[in-house]
């Protein structure tokens, strides 16, 4: 075993410097200026990656394509390793923090778990560096608001990756939603397949060794403390309970089928219909256990009508687990026609049913047979952030729009723990008028010793 792992918090703060601007820790100097003037369009942007392993490698790949990658940050070593041997000029780092103290990174990827995007973002942020952070932005809704408002303020270019937010399907879809071609809206729907990683189970008991590759402390970063657990027997591909994938399911550190998919599947609906906040979230699933996410869930959304909208009011429901819409709001559809993730219109004229990454289809398909829907075409989501950064064109996904909707997400992740109850949200307030207790999980507090300004 590397003892440098399994360091002791005070020997780690000793030996590290608490970088990036507004993690910086009691005693630590003060935090390097922010890296002045971009490059311009014909120029290369200097970008940073902070997770570069699954899809944090293709978040680094995609958006550097043509700039220079100065540094990349992971916290397991066979990881940085083999992003190591491709980005060969890139300095290597198991601490953002110790990265981000560097003054010649104009732009930073985050890929980690759930729970470290938005202090990683916002670090970055307040050091006036462009962001791009994988979806969900946040872990809270007041992390969601708070570095939104600071990216704002900061004037930095901010992507969530949502990437289908750019597709060809979801612009298409959004495209017919707004044409009217059936109808005002009545109600939507979003689901997923998700979990593919386990679900609803209590913690695992006991400890094991941290092994040599892995920087534990760090994976943890500002979750409460628990010791490292290795793979059970019979784990899928050797994986760990938490470490390297598993971790959705926990709510300390994801945020499970939601936040992993309904940032794409729910986005279309959002979108299309210019929705605001949601006034009323429930759950008629199972609730959580206190320790990770159940099995499945169907959350309730209930939005404030618009122009697209038949009624006043209108409802979204979010399906995961294996669960679906029934085919009987699609005329003419059979089970087998709902696809495993999709999103679903409900119109006064008929139905938008789109598979995820797929183009929407119009149902009964007997009454559209003759219509056709624009296609409108796609675009490179990384790309787009990657020239907004150099100061040609803007994000589509930037946290003006994606921080509101990360906050419609994680609303359904608060309503899972009290089946059955509806809570009444005052968006305003950033409260729930109706339960205090739900209120609890509007915010949370980070780890002593990783304590951001303005969060946890």
């Amino acid at each position: 075993m590397n003892p440098k792992k399994n360091s002791t918090r005070r020997q780690f703060l000793q030996t590290t410097t608490a970088a990036a601007g507004a993690t910086w820790l009691a005693g630590c100097a003060t935090p390097p200026a922010a890296r002045k003037g971009a490059a311009s369009p014909n120029g290369k942007l200097n970008i940073a990656a902070i997770g570069v392993g699954g899809k944090g490698a293709g978040d680094i790949a995609q958006t550097s394509a043509g700039q220079n990658v100065v540094a990349i940050c992971d916290v397991d070593d066979r990881t940085l390793n083999i992003a190591a041997k491709k980005y060969t000029k890139a300095a290597k780092y198991h601490d953002w923090r110790r990265m981000l103290e560097r003054n010649d990174i104009d732009a930073v990827t985050v890929s980690t778990p759930d729970h470290m995007h938005c202090p990683i973002a916002m670090a970055a942020i307040q050091l006036g560096k462009h962001v791009y952070v994988q979806k969900p932005m946040s872990h809270t809704i007041q992390e969601a608001r708070v570095v939104a408002a600071a990216a704002k303020k900061a004037g930095v270019v901010t992507q969530m990756g949502n990437q289908n937010h750019s597709g060809a399907g979801y612009k298409t879809l959004v495209q017919a939603v707004r044409s009217g071609v059936i109808g005002k809206v009545k109600e939507a729907h979003a689901w997923s397949n998700r979990p593919v990683w386990p679900q609803g189970i209590e913690r695992p008991q006991g400890s094991d060794p941290v092994p040599d590759h892995l920087w534990w402390d760090l994976w943890l970063g500002v979750a409460p403390y628990r010791y490292f657990v290795g793979p059970q027997q019979g784990a899928k591909r050797g994986r760990g309970p938490y470490h390297s994938f598993n971790w959705r399911g926990f709510l300390d550190f994801g945020v499970g089928a939601l936040g992993d998919m309904g940032c794409h599947i729910i986005d279309p609906v959002v979108w299309g219909l210019q929705l605001g906040a949601p006034t009323r979230v429930w759950s008629s699933g199972p609730a959580t256990n206190g320790e990770t996410f159940p099995n499945w869930e169907t959350i309730h959304y209930e939005f404030p009508g618009t122009a697209y909208c038949a009624e006043d009011t209108i409802r979204m429901t979010w399906h995961d687990g294996g669960k679906k819409p029934s085919a009987n709001l699609v005329q003419g559809a059979a089970d087998k026609d709902i696809p495993a993730n999709g999103v679903l219109f409900v119109g006064e004229r008929g139905a938008l049913l789109c598979p995820h990454k797929k183009m929407p289809q119009l149902w009964p398909r007997k009454d559209f047979a003759n219509t056709k829907l624009l296609e409108v075409p796609g675009d490179n989501h990384y790309q787009q952030w990657t020239m907004a950064c150099k100061g040609e064109g803007t994000t589509v996904s930037n946290f003006d729009y994606s921080g509101p909707m990360t906050e419609t997400v994680l609303l359904g992740t608060i309503a899972v723990r009290y089946p059955n109850q509806k809570l009444e949200w005052d968006s305003e307030g950033m409260k729930f008028t109706n339960s205090d207790e739900a209120n609890k999980f509007v915010k949370k507090s980070y780890r002593p010793g990783w304590q951001v300004v303005g969060l946890g």
